[in-house]
This record gives C-alpha cells, structure tokens and sequence, in this order.
C-alpha cells in the first residue's frame, strides 16, 4: 500500500468527500453523528501537542478521530478516547457518547488490557528470557480471554448504537528488525518478541470483531517498513524525555489510520 503524505491524504480524503456527496444526496438532510472510543491509540499520543483541555486523556488534533472529522463536516462528532483506557473503561466511561443517533464509531482498545506499556518497559530494561516470558503471557492473554471481552464490548456498542456502522482499528506492529529505536534499542531477539505480540494483539482483535460482526481493519500492513526504528518510521521510538509517547504513532501514523477508517466507514 502507498505511504501517504499530508498532501496525499488531503486529497485523498477530499475526494472520498466529493464523492460521498455526490452519490448519497439523500443522505444530505439526515443528521450524521461520529463518536470515537478508546485508548492512547485513538487518542493521538505520540503526535504532541495535546489538547489542554482534555487533561491526561491527552487527546491530539493529530489524532485519526480529529483528523477524520476534520474532513467530514456534515458529521457532528464525539471524541471520548482516553490515553490509559482500558476495556472496562470504555464500557464504563466512554459508551455514554452513543445513542440512536450515531451512525458511525471507531474504536481503538485492548492494548492497555493485554500490558502494553508493563510489557514495552520490561522488554526494553529487562534480559531477553525476562521480555520472552512477559510477551508469551500478554500473547495468550490477547488470544484468548481478550477476544470474548472485547466482542463483549463491541456487541454491547451495536446494541447502545444500533443503527451505526462500527470500524475497530487495530495496532500495527511496533519495531523495525534492524535500526536505532532512540534512547534504548532492544536486540533482535527482544524485537522478535515484541512483534510476535504485536501480532497476537491484532488477531484477538480480529477475532473478536468477526465473533461480534463489526468491521475489523488490520494496520499491520500500512505500517509495515515504517514501524520505530525504521528508516522512515510511522512509530515513535525511544524518547526518555517523552517516555509516554514511546512505540505510538506519529503524526504520519495517524495519518494511516484517517486513510483506512475513510476506506472502511460504510
């Protein structure tokens, strides 16, 4: 898949825009509503500056959510994302948003749930058995118990929102094979394990999307060769200094997702 640029994305998304005009008038005068859930993934950490006013749900206006609505006017939008959040925090803080009216949500979740962050700093300051043993736990964990909460969760969003269409988002996987990550690079062994993670993350997703019948969209292969540590990386690598932002999307990450959620919303 071609990598976009901002000006890329721009008219890409532009078009889409014309041409959902164009081809769905009478959809015009109805009243269209976008509400975005979940994690630091949907939020936009990783791609500062953070809306003030959000506080430490650090929201982005470089985030997929903002950035989509941004080219999509006739949606009223909702942004309930959270940096942290969890999947007993979407249910218990963010399904609120929805309503008969929403037509469409997307939804980034499950990485806090599976030790996202436990797992990325043991891999990166621990021995190479110690980052082995916590990404075989995560892995299960993702690909099993993960997958029926998180089709809970996504049933329990179609039936608050029933007539809206519902994209799950996943994660990409976070580093290159080779290449500086920063402050810290973990070996190729560490790398490996973290991937392979990374792919159980996704396909628990997967899983969990096609058991609830909501639409999954896989954004491994968009960050594939872009991933932290890259020549040209899509991912932030090791920051000490923002150590939040470590293994999130930047700006042009962000940027991949808004294409992909385009492709996918009907």
């Amino acid at each position: 898949m071609r990598k976009l640029t901002s000006a890329v994305l721009a008219a890409a998304m532009t078009i889409v825009a014309m041409q959902t005009l164009a081809s769905a008038p009478a959809q015009a005068a109805a009243a269209q509503e976008y509400v975005a859930l979940g994690d630091s993934y949907a939020s936009g950490v990783g791609a500062a500056p953070y809306d003030s006013a959000s506080g430490a749900c650090l929201r982005s206006p470089k985030s997929y959510p903002k950035v989509w609505a941004s080219f999509h006017p006739a949606y009223s939008a909702k942004d309930v994302t959270c940096s942290g959040a969890t999947i007993a925090d979407v249910r218990s803080k963010q399904l609120s948003a929805l309503s008969s009216r929403t037509t469409l949500v997307s939804i980034t979740v499950g990485g806090n749930d599976a030790q996202f962050s436990p797992v990325a700093t043991a891999c990166l300051t621990e021995s190479e058995s110690y980052c082995e043993a916590a990404t075989m736990y995560a892995s299960y964990y993702a690909r099993n118990q993960m997958v029926g909460e998180l089709a809970g969760l996504y049933t329990d969003i179609k039936k608050r929102a029933p007539g809206a269409k519902v994209v799950v988002l996943g994660y990409p996987r976070l580093l290159a094979p080779t290449g500086s990550c920063g402050a810290i690079s973990p070996s190729a062994a560490k790398r490996a394990y973290m991937n392979a993670n990374a792919d159980a993350v996704a396909e628990g997703t997967r899983a969990a999307a096609s058991r609830a019948g909501v639409t999954f969209v896989d954004m491994r292969p968009v960050f594939a060769g872009h991933e932290a540590c890259s020549a040209k990386p899509a991912i932030n690598g090791v920051n000490l200094a923002r150590l939040t932002e470590t293994f999130h999307p930047n700006a042009t990450g962000y940027e991949y997702y808004v294409y992909l959620l385009a492709a996918n919303r009907t």
